[in-house]
């Protein structure tokens, strides 16, 4: 019997409704054979979204897709950077299981990939924009159009399905929406499809649309409650480079001083060229210093951020909106998601990897018509191990046995109390010393608590109550009135290590005498 009937069997005597019942939904669902379209944004993070309740902007066509279905609210991610997560969508396995711990590497195709399981039950398979993971995905998937690496805001490079690479001139988010129309357009009537739609927004080095430079220059951004953060307590957190005040570069962030030459048309040029020539000379003239400097910058980063966003908001909505016209949307489920969490000033910082809360959890949320119900919210602790074998269970495809995660979709067609789910997260961050000099740990997140142990050059434990310290600010590890409470969280990570196979883990606990 598979994973995925096991569950709905399971579900059915947790809650006291027939298997009839559930297997009427489950033929429902299977029955439909529903278009996938998985939208994901790289570095978008929750706090910019208005879904979640952001104050920076409005997200309208990101938050429909939350009001017409449901919105996860605990969405963590396994290991916090660009590769690596999108080697867990595909896979649904851990970067320890997986072999891509870190950006950089090249990704080893010949694995369980859930997109050739949708392949052997018929559907057609295509991935559109940012890939980046070393290697091209003709054994993973129909169709491909790809940017080489991170590749460019503007006029940037494609790699096609035959090999070929390709410029194309216009603005990356907008011609990445366009190729996933045309890929939808060309599909037979009948034959389901998955679509990554791999948008290179809201990646580092934040370049708007021509059309919404400036969009947020009216604004004046609240300074975060932890932007002064001094880490007293937390090693790993003072020894990190990926401070806005040290590390954010004026030139290539924040394009004090850049030409825009090479790549860019005329006018392209010249557009940019005004707005930030205009920037650079208000730079000029400040002569700022110390925290006014800092704050100047953290201002900047937002303004183009958000900027980028806004591009990638409208294209998201220019997308439903062509499902509408065509009149796929009733049968088309869309998901969107990021790649991991960012951070927008707090803790003094940009980007992500930490088991943080802002580079932990990312934005997730689902629409299937007449099956999820609209306006619903979800609480439970979802990991990114678990995309793949729910996209499978959406598609009625089995669930193979090496993959780590499990479906949510039981938690979104039932009453969520019903369900056994997993009470919490298990997190293992590699890459170092570069980029950002960012320590590797592993941890667990649960409901109210954070256990982290880094290892490598420093070795030391953290511990939060986000219950009391939601901000991650006090690390009580040696305060004696957790001593339970740690004891017990120790346990459940060691649990979790050996459920998970994480040798490197294991060894480190056992080297120590912590396991």
């Amino acid at each position: 019997m598979n994973r995925k009937l096991c569950s709905y069997i399971l579900i059915g005597l947790l809650s006291g409704i027939s298997l009839s019942t559930f297997g009427q939904n489950l033929d429902s669902v299977k029955r439909k054979r529903p278009n996938i379209i998985f939208i994901f944004s790289d570095d978008h993070a929750y706090q910019a979204i208005s879904a979640y309740g952001s104050t920076l902007a409005q997200t309208p066509n990101i938050d429909r897709i939350a009001n017409e279905g449901v919105i996860l609210k605990n969405q963590l991610v396994t290991n916090s950077i660009c590769g690596p997560s999108r080697a867990t969508l595909l896979t649904g396995k851990y970067s320890h299981k997986n072999g891509f711990k870190a950006n950089e590497n090249s990704f080893n195709l010949d694995q369980t990939l859930f997109t050739k399981e949708l392949q052997k039950t018929g559907y057609h398979t295509a991935w559109i924009g940012k890939w980046h993971l070393g290697t091209l995905p003709k054994e993973a998937l129909d169709y491909f159009k790809i940017l080489p690496g991170q590749g460019h805001y503007y006029n940037p490079d494609f790699i096609h399905n035959n090999g070929d690479t390709v410029r194309h001139e216009g603005y990356v988010t907008d011609i990445i929406t366009s190729f996933a129309k045309d890929f939808i357009a060309q599909q037979e009537t009948g034959k389901p499809f998955f679509l990554v739609v791999g948008h290179k927004a809201t990646h580092r080095e934040w370049m708007p649309d021509i059309r919404d430079l400036g969009a947020f220059d009216s604004v004046n951004f609240p300074v975060p409650e932890t932007f002064y953060d001094d880490y007293e307590g937390r090693e790993a957190a003072k020894d990190q480079d990926m401070t806005i005040d040290k590390t954010m570069v004026l030139k290539y962030d924040l394009k004090v001083g850049q030409p825009f030459k090479g790549r860019y048309t005329a006018r392209q040029q010249k557009a940019l060229s005004d707005y930030y020539g205009g920037i650079s000379k208000e730079f000029a003239d400040k002569k700022l210093k110390g925290k006014e400097l800092i704050e100047w910058k953290y201002q900047r980063y937002l303004k183009d951020y958000l900027s980028t966003a806004k591009s990638l908001d409208r294209n998201i909505g220019e997308l439903l909106d062509y499902l509408d016209e065509s009149g796929l949307a009733e049968n088309t489920v869309v998901i969107y998601a990021s790649d991991q969490g960012f951070y927008l000033g707090e803790h003094g910082w940009f980007d992500k990897r930490f088991i943080y809360e802002e580079s932990l959890k990312t934005p997730f949320m689902l629409r299937y018509p007449g099956v999820v119900k609209p306006g619903s919210e979800l609480q439970n602790l979802v990991l990114n191990i678990d995309w793949a074998p729910t996209v499978l269970d959406l598609a009625g495809t089995d669930i193979p046995d090496d993959v780590q995660g499990n479906s949510f979709l039981p938690l979104l067609l039932n009453n969520q109390d019903s369900v056994q789910w997993r009470d919490a997260g298990y997190y293992h961050y590699y890459e170092f010393p570069q980029p950002h000099r960012v320590h590797p740990h592993f941890g667990i997140r649960t409901e109210r608590y954070k256990l982290i142990r880094f290892y490598g050059e420093l070795n030391n434990w953290e511990l939060f109550d986000l219950q009391q310290d939601p901000n991650e600010i006090a690390n009580v590890v040696d305060d004696r009135g957790y001593s339970s409470i740690l004891k017990t969280l120790k346990n459940r990570l060691r649990d979790l290590i050996l459920k998970y196979e994480d040798k490197d883990a294991e060894d480190i606990l056992r080297a120590a005498d912590e396991i």
